[in-house]
């Protein structure tokens, strides 16, 4: 995909200002089309309209209001039905207009990236930070992001800007109000990103955007639909948790908040004055640390372990095994607490390593099957996040999409692109 650059003139967000009544039943009823069509698409609106439990009449009108937005598309019968009868015409997500943009926030650097409206990945660049200073850190991963934005002229235009980052995340005020590692606190994170963009922006945590996406595009979506748990393993250690498909938060946006754990090793002083975080043993950070006690690499460095790792070097190999040991104990705590349907792990060396991604895997049920009171399947209920190498890239703009599957019909006919791309 080549550079795209901003609009000149900003598509509004489907949700960028709250809606002053109660959604109707209209909106909700586009929302569950818009769904069953992402989900089951190429499909017949008869068969979308048994999927829903509403009239073909209805879903018709619906899909006519879907269709001026943009969002859905008739497809071409590849072949006639024999017989009599008028021949079930194909519908699907249009994902030849709309993009999201995305931001994550992590320690060392930035992902900025472009999505489609199926959540794929069409650009993406790691920018690393100059200082950790919030306005430095983010006004420069902002002006990155411009650079990948569609231009007026483009056939895409962009929905908005979805903002992500480990620690407390504010999703109503779209501030960061405490990200440790950092050392931010009730940093306006979105009001200065939209700035810079000239977009609306959404902040979350990431394991939250991330449930988000699982639930939108996830391999075990239909499960997770029902309930789910996100375990988010990087420099910061988050969880999140949905049911029936809602992402909760609690107060303060504070759920999900399980980085002081226990769990870790007992000899390992915690930033926060305890021993035995779980944080302050399976980060990355500390991965680097440890490979670099061990002479693994020169200087501490996740990146590096990554490729020991990635060159089957046995004490690298070791170290991610004994992380997802770790892991599995936290993940049995979870499924014993909330005991979901399905419970993804986004880890790094599950995401980056699939040479070992296997061996992993098996480390990970293992610990859970030994550890845990209630799950009698680890095999099918813990599972790895949908998006590999991509995760980062697809939470930044998670929020975005949700919010267009959610409340479609808030996104208003006159902000669609009227050109067709070729």
């Amino acid at each position: 995909m080549p550079a795209l650059r901003p609009r000149t003139t900003p598509v509004p967000s489907p949700r960028a200002a709250a809606p002053a009544v109660p959604l109707g039943r209209r909106s909700a009823s586009a929302a569950a089309v818009l769904r069953c069509i992402l989900a089951d698409g190429p499909v017949a609106r008869s068969t979308v309209a048994r999927s829903t439990g509403m009239s073909a009449a209805a879903v018709t009108r619906l899909y006519q209001d879907l269709a001026a937005r943009r969002l859905v598309r008739d497809l071409p019968l590849r072949s006639p039905r024999p017989g009599l009868g008028r021949p079930h015409e194909p519908v699907d997500v249009d994902d030849r207009y709309w993009v999201a943009a995305g931001l994550h926030v992590a320690v060392p650097h930035s992902t900025v990236s472009v999505t489609d409206l199926r959540g794929r990945v069409l650009a993406r660049e790691v920018v690393p930070h100059q200082g950790t200073t919030p306005s430095a850190v983010l006004r420069r991963a902002a002006d990155r992001l411009a650079a990948l934005l569609p231009s007026g002229s483009d056939d895409r235009a962009p929905l908005g800007a979805g903002l992500t980052s480990g620690g407390r995340v504010d999703n109503v005020s779209g501030d960061i109000v405490v990200h440790d590692l950092l050392g931010w606190r009730d940093v306006p994170a979105a009001r200065l990103v939209a700035d810079r963009l000239g977009l609306p922006v959404r902040a979350e945590n990431h394991a939250h955007a991330l449930t988000r996406a699982e639930l939108l595009f996830g391999a075990a979506r239909d499960r997770a639909g029902r309930s789910a748990v996100t375990l988010f393993v990087g420099n910061m250690i988050d969880a999140a948790l949905s049911t029936g498909g809602v992402v909760h938060h609690g107060p303060g946006t504070t759920a999900g908040e399980i980085a002081h754990l226990p769990l870790g090793d007992p000899t390992v002083r915690c930033a926060c004055g305890r021993s035995g975080c779980l944080q302050a043993t399976v980060s990355d950070r500390a991965m680097g640390e440890r490979a670099a006690a061990a002479g693994i690499v020169a200087e501490p460095s996740f990146d590096g372990l990554v490729a020991a790792a990635r060159a089957g070097e046995p004490p690298a190999v070791a170290l991610f095994r004994e992380r997802l040991r770790l892991v599995g104990r936290a993940a049995a705590v979870l499924l014993d607490l909330v005991n979901p349907d399905v419970l993804v792990v986004v880890e790094g060396g599950i995401r980056l390593l699939p040479e070992i991604a296997p061996l992993l895997l098996a480390d990970l049920h293992t610990e859970v099957a030994g550890g845990s009171f209630t799950c009698t399947e680890p095999d099918r209920v813990v599972v790895p996040g949908s998006f590999g190498a991509d995760a980062l890239a697809v939470a930044g703009t998670a929020s975005v999409l949700d919010a267009v599957y959610t409340h479609p019909l808030e996104l208003p006919e006159e902000a669609v692109p009227h050109s067709a791309p070729a």
